[in-house]
């Protein structure tokens, strides 16, 4: 029986015209940009045109795209890079619990060297409050950075929102959205934000290249030193061949995330129904927001995710658990543990995220095998009577499932 994919805001394959892009950039067509030669122009033409793409579907201009090496680079950039050539204005950085650790370890790493940083708590589905977001914001705050959609859980933010909160203040903003591009529009004008980091990978393109937007007049400090590549904000030979990939891979994100979008939420509502209908003990994280379409967050009681995520990849069900793994420990999510969710629910988590191939039939084979696998550990362990134990039913957080 086929393996089934469901770990797509982890990576997703690279699409076939993507890579028929990329491929005459590995050979003959693969030389320096920054070369002054015919080979070289050629290579520069290459480049400045994938630019020129990325840039109509962002709705900027071709010199706010900044190439980056992945997403986390990216986010290193926007944040690191505003706030060392915002320092003499101002220390003050605001952010969210649940960001990405690119995010998170960023804003330690400034900290350390002196700034000052306020994340913001969450409610129970993973949303910021815009009331504390404007109450956090100070004189003194040059940034502030909240991700478009959540990566674990799925929930998206309301930027322009937030964008035009943090702009009354004086302060900057910066959206991660890594995982937004397959499903949601990325118009930085309509967004309001100042700087939008993303990545290929998570939409169809190869690995190792990402990119920033940087609105124009917007002061930061170059955190790769080198040549003068890209607008002397990032040094380094550019990975061309990545580049054009991306640039094909974002066109075809664009042109196909409505019928994506619709077609996957109505896959994921299916296999989240599937679920609740089928085990006790269910809780859906982030499903009572606002949250991209192919995502699908559950909590499971008295299972430990790791150990279920190991007995699922075995029965070919590849997806990922709510958990990181440190030195041997494991620890529940940082993004599951901000809802604030009673101990049972977090430790047994785990995050399944569809994608563009995804058929009715996995979805199908997908809930059997999350049924058999949770049921037999339950078994395993001796947890079966949800009820006697106090656990809360198998449709909570099932409200808001629709949304994306």
């Amino acid at each position: 029986m086929p393996r089934i994919y469901l770990d797509h805001a982890a990576t997703t394959p690279v699409r076939p015209e993507v890579l028929e892009a990329m491929l005459p950039f590995f050979g003959a067509a693969g030389y320096n940009p920054s070369s002054v030669h015919a080979e070289g122009r050629a290579a520069r033409a290459a480049l400045d045109d994938a630019r020129e793409r990325i840039a109509r579907i962002l709705g900027a201009k071709a010199k706010e795209i900044v190439f980056t090496g992945s997403g986390s680079e990216a986010d290193n950039l926007a944040i690191a890079g505003v706030a060392k050539a915002a320092r003499a204005r101002g220390r003050h950085l605001v952010s969210v619990v649940t960001e990405h650790h690119a995010v998170l370890h960023t804003l330690d790493a400034l900290r350390d060297e002196g700034w000052e940083v306020t994340l913001l708590p969450v409610d129970s589905e993973g949303r910021v409050d815009p009331k504390e977001f404007a109450a956090a914001l100070r004189d003194d705050t040059v940034l502030a950075s909240v991700a478009y959609a959540n990566n674990e859980i799925g929930t998206i933010a309301p930027l322009a929102q937030l964008a035009a909160l943090a702009h009354e203040r004086g302060a900057l903003f910066h959206t991660d959205a890594v995982q937004a591009p397959a499903y949601l529009p990325l118009d930085v004008r309509e967004l309001g934000v100042d700087l939008l980091s993303i990545a290929a990978h998570k939409f169809y393109g190869p690995k190792g290249v990402g990119a920033l937007f940087v609105r124009e007049g917007t002061a930061i400090a170059a955190q790769v030193h080198g040549g003068g590549q890209e607008f002397a904000k990032r040094a380094g030979t550019e990975n061309l061949a990545g580049i054009v990939g991306m640039a094909r891979a974002l066109e075809l994100a664009a042109a196909e995330r409505g019928e994506a979008a619709a077609r996957i939420g109505k896959l994921r509502d299916r296999l989240q129904a599937l679920i609740c209908e089928r085990l006790e003990g269910v809780r859906v994280n982030g499903g009572g927001a606002p949250r991209l379409p192919n995502n699908l967050n559950l909590a499971f009681s008295g299972i430990e995710g790791d150990r279920l995520l190991a007995r699922l990849d075995l029965d070919g069900l590849a997806v990922s658990a709510g958990s990181a793994c440190a030195s041997g420990v494991v620890e529940p999510s940082h993004v599951v543990a901000a809802l604030g969710l009673a101990p049972e629910w977090l430790r047994g988590v785990v995050r399944l995220s569809l994608g563009r191939l995804t058929t009715d039939e996995e979805i199908a084979r997908a809930g059997e095998i999350l049924e058999r696998g949770v049921s037999g550990m339950r078994e395993a362990f001796g947890f079966s009577n949800q009820a006697e134990r106090g656990i809360v039913g198998s449709r909570q957080g099932i409200a808001g499932g629709g949304h994306f």
